[in-house]
Parts: C-alpha cells; sequence; structure tokens
C-alpha cells in the first residue's frame, strides 16, 4: 500500500486591526507594526490614524502631493500650515515626475530625505518604495512588518494592475492595499491562512482568486459559500461576491 505523505504548512495570521484605533485592538490577535507608503491618489478616510500608528511613513513621489493638499481637509484643525508642520514623511522616493517644486522644497526644508530613483525606470514607484523598506528593515523584525500602502486602488487600471504585481513580486512580504472600497493581500501558497476580521470596518464581501498561476486546491472556512479543494484559475473558476460569515475565516 503507497502512502502519499500530507506536509503540514505553517500557518500565517493576517488581521486588520491596524485600521482600529490603539486602544480598541484585540490583544488576542497582536497588530502588526507597519510602514505606510503613500501613493498618488485621493487619501482613505481613515488616513490620519494610519498615518499616527505608523512607524515609517513614505510618500511616493506624487504621494506626497496628497498629503500636502488633502490632509487638513480631514481633521478638525482648519489651519493649513499646522497640518502641513504636522504630518511630515520620513521619506519621499520615486522617480520625482509627479510632485509639485514647491511641496518637494516644502518636506525637504521639513527634513524629510528626498529619494530620487529617476535614474530608475525599470521599476514603478510602489516597487521602489517596498524594495527600500525591505532593506532598511533587520532581518529579526521582518517576520512581523506589514506595509499598508493606501492610493494603490482607483485609477488607471495599468496602475492597479502594477501594483497588484508588486504584492506578487515581494511575496515574501506583509503588504495591504487599502482604500475606502477594498481592502487587498497576498495570501502565498506556501501557508495555510487565518484571517481575522475587523466587521466594523471591512467586509462582508470579499473574493479570492489566484494571482501568477492557478490554484490546483483551495479549501476555506468562514464563508457564506465556503470552497472545497477547489481549482481555480483566469478563465475558469474564480472566488468573487462572497461573504464573510464568521470573524475567522481560514484558506
Amino acid at each position: 500500500m503507497l502512502w502519499r505523505a500530507i506536509r503540514r504548512m505553517e500557518v500565517m495570521v493576517h488581521s486588520s486591526s491596524f485600521l482600529l484605533p490603539k486602544l480598541h485592538q484585540s490583544a488576542k490577535i497582536p497588530a502588526n507594526n507597519y510602514n505606510l507608503v503613500v501613493l498618488n491618489q485621493h487619501l482613505p478616510r481613515l488616513m490620519p490614524r494610519l498615518w499616527s500608528q505608523a512607524n515609517l511613513r513614505i510618500c511616493a513621489d506624487g504621494g506626497a502631493n496628497r498629503i500636502f493638499d488633502e490632509m487638513s481637509q480631514m481633521t478638525s484643525d482648519q489651519d493649513n500650515e499646522s497640518n502641513r508642520n504636522r504630518y511630515i514623511p520620513e521619506i519621499i522616493e520615486g522617480d520625482m515626475d509627479s510632485i509639485r517644486p514647491e511641496v518637494k522644497r516644502f518636506y525637504s526644508h521639513q527634513g524629510t530625505k528626498i529619494s530620487d530613483k529617476s535614474h530608475n525606470q525599470e521599476t514603478t514607484d510602489l516597487h521602489k518604495c517596498i524594495s527600500s523598506i525591505r532593506d532598511r528593515t533587520p532581518d529579526h523584525e521582518k517576520s512581523d512588518l506589514c506595509v499598508v500602502v493606501t492610493g494603490a486602488l482607483g485609477g488607471r487600471f495599468d496602475h492597479e494592475a502594477a501594483n497588484i504585481n508588486v504584492l506578487y513580486v515581494f511575496s515574501d512580504m506583509r503588504i495591504v492595499l487599502l482604500s475606502d472600497d477594498c481592502l487587498i493581500r497576498l495570501l502565498p501558497k506556501t501557508h495555510q491562512h487565518e484571517i481575522y476580521i475587523e466587521s466594523s470596518l471591512e467586509g462582508p464581501h470579499c473574493g479570492l482568486f489566484p494571482i501568477g498561476a492557478s490554484s490546483t486546491s483551495t479549501t476555506t472556512t468562514g464563508l457564506k459559500w465556503n470552497l472545497n479543494d477547489a481549482k481555480m484559475k483566469f478563465g475558469s473558476m474564480i472566488s468573487t461576491s462572497n461573504i464573510v460569515d464568521s470573524d475567522k475565516v481560514t484558506v
């Protein structure tokens, strides 16, 4: 009789508790420390909270324009100068083709590091930012690091596709693409996944589909329409318009 060896996969835990105020974050599900990357699209409504709780804040090129222009509209303080002095990114990185000269000058005078990567036109500004975060993070901190990206969704579809591709390029990192309407994360096929849902801020709709290759076997719990050893690929079945039916989803 032949027995097939089954390798038990390590479990990767995902939570969106970083969306909550720190006082409301569950001690049972520790929030990952996160770095914040701001791209050049409208800021999400939770941006002041995301900014204040981030360990590091990087604007990707024209994302600096968004902080400069829009943060004052998202707080009760109507003093634009005070707001601009309060929200200073540590780094502005990219090819510098979108940031306005006066914005670049303002943040430079405030001590922001300007990382001009205009010599590299082979990668997107988001790719440059994620690569920089990976290189500057000590190895012992990488397993707990999360990168939250705003402005990655909406606008031109080729930009959205490039941003989703970054999830696949850096599949060994926890990266979340966030907008007011959507939260996207990659679930590497090397792991089993436990996803803890913050129902006050996300859901109930969700989707699950393969990126880069087909999925030969996917099984879930916690969804209204669970998958059972499902095969998924573009051109055939993918799971869209599903409903979260529990505070914990497994894949």
